[in-house]
């Protein structure tokens, strides 16, 4: 079903940039304003220069840096520091990380996928997406003619064939990119140009969907971009880079995929909502309550995750408010959700976590509606239970709702369904970022 195809990827210059971890740059989404400083400083050529600019000082959240991003790009090809592989690549991955104290390691490859329209079912969605930052990514497509960062998404392959063949493929070779980065992960690329391995790796794609784990707002972008480029160009030809988009793949089922929650962190919430919101949730849940004074905040919130992973099988959401010594452990009551939601939500998403806490806590609790909820300014995100706690007692946010992780499999019925759950509702880890492999929307010239 999915049109997989080689590339000649975009690569840093390795004899003017030293060190790969010094261009490397997490996705856009999850850059804090801290970290998109820290990183221009890090480098001049750090690839956060293309994916997020600078702002002006006067309008920090303005699009300024697009038209500045299209020309760093433009102007390192010029100037050599980034080069565009002579041949048509697969590019084989291994990410090796810690994760809960053990050393893990992802395998996944890089190629190009055919454009398709979610109603074809062939590239399937599970997340909303918000409006902004789609016409963000549009904007910065068009002054581009690129994809910076690949797609992260996901197979299925139970008896992993796909990367056993390319693992037999490599496993005399030395990668040709083997770095550290600032997260100690170790990031290895093999560039396979075998095209007897393309074929039998695309080949085996064909009859697969295709789930995207992490990119939905650069997915969209890129189908309208192909609308914007067929509407200057009527007569596309079918086999234009603008009809495809830079993926990494990885097996749905390999044991170094980790998925963690996406912790909410809300701002802009009155003292009077915040004041009502436990007694109001009481009405459909069952609250637990661990206080704590002072420096006793540590050990409550050792205490408060071990029991929100506790009650993982069940649905519970956890909440943690500004000027609240305590955390709160809200376990829904039994057919709540059937009894309000029965003829509105689809049973396969009525009793994820992260429908609960859209529709009941959000929507009936606190009042948002639809464009609240579409607002990136007002709704944050984190991975940890202590950054999320963290962005509450410094004063970013008003209130943090801590969850347990989205399974593999809810995820994949839901877009198997066509369905679509809240937006941020998966975390996958760690992201796939910009600056190891860059593709262009234009014909190649070589």
């Amino acid at each position: 079903m999915a049109t997989v195809t080689p590339f000649r990827g975009i690569f840093y210059n390795t004899s003017k940039i030293y060190d790969i971890a010094d261009v490397m740059a997490p996705p856009f989404d999850v850059v804090s304003e801290t970290e998109r400083l820290e990183l221009h400083e890090r480098n001049p050529y750090n690839s956060i220069r293309l994916t997020l600019g600078k702002n002006d000082a006067s309008n920090p959240n303005g699009t300024a840096w697009i038209p500045r991003a299209a020309q760093h790009f433009n102007n390192w090809l010029k100037a050599g520091i980034l080069v565009q592989d002579n041949s048509p690549a697969l590019y084989f991955t291994a990410r090796s990380f810690v994760h809960d104290y053990k050393p893990v390691t992802r395998f996944g490859f890089i190629a190009l996928v055919r454009l398709e329209p979610f109603e074809k079912k062939m590239v399937l969605p599970h997340e909303k997406t918000f409006s902004n930052v789609r016409a963000q990514r549009l904007a910065l497509m068009k002054a581009s003619h690129a994809n910076f960062a690949p797609i992260f998404s996901l197979y299925s392959d139970p008896k992993n064939d796909i990367i056993i063949r390319l693992k037999a493929a490599v496993f005399d070779k030395t990668a040709d990119i083997d770095f550290v980065d600032y997260d100690s992960q170790r990031h290895r690329l093999w560039r396979i140009t075998d095209t007897s391995v393309q074929k039998a790796v695309f080949g085996a794609l064909k009859d697969k969907n295709i789930y995207i784990a992490d990119g939905h707002h650069r997915y969209t972008t890129a189908l309208n971009y192909l609308e914007w480029m067929r509407s200057r160009h009527p007569d596309l030809p079918g086999n234009h880079p603008a009809n495809f988009v830079m993926m990494y793949l990885s097996g749905m089922e390999d044991p170094g995929l980790v998925v963690l929650p996406a912790h909410r962190l809300l701002r802009g919430v009155s003292d009077e909502a915040r004041t009502n919101l436990i007694p109001k949730a009481r009405k459909y849940f069952d609250v637990t309550t661990i206080p704590f004074k002072g420096k006793e905040r540590e050990r409550a919130l050792v205490e408060f995750v071990s029991s929100l992973k506790a009650n993982a099988p069940k649905n519970v959401i956890g909440v943690f408010m500004k000027d609240h010594p305590e955390f709160y452990l809200l376990v829904l009551k039994p057919r709540v959700m059937e009894e309000k939601f029965k003829n509105e939500i689809i049973e396969a998403v009525r009793h994820i976590d992260v429908t609960i806490l859209t529709q009941l806590i959000f929507m009936e609790i606190l009042g948002f509606d639809e464009a609240q909820l579409d607002d990136e300014k007002r709704i944050g995100y984190d991975r940890t239970e202590t950054g999320a706690v963290e962005a509450i007692t410094g004063g970013d946010y008003d209130i943090a709702f801590i969850l347990n992780p989205t399974r593999i499999e809810q995820m994949k019925t839901v877009a198997d369904r066509g369905l679509i759950m809240p937006r941020k509702a998966t975390y996958f880890y760690p992201k796939v970022g910009s600056g190891l492999v860059m593709n262009r929307l234009v014909p190649d010239t070589v």
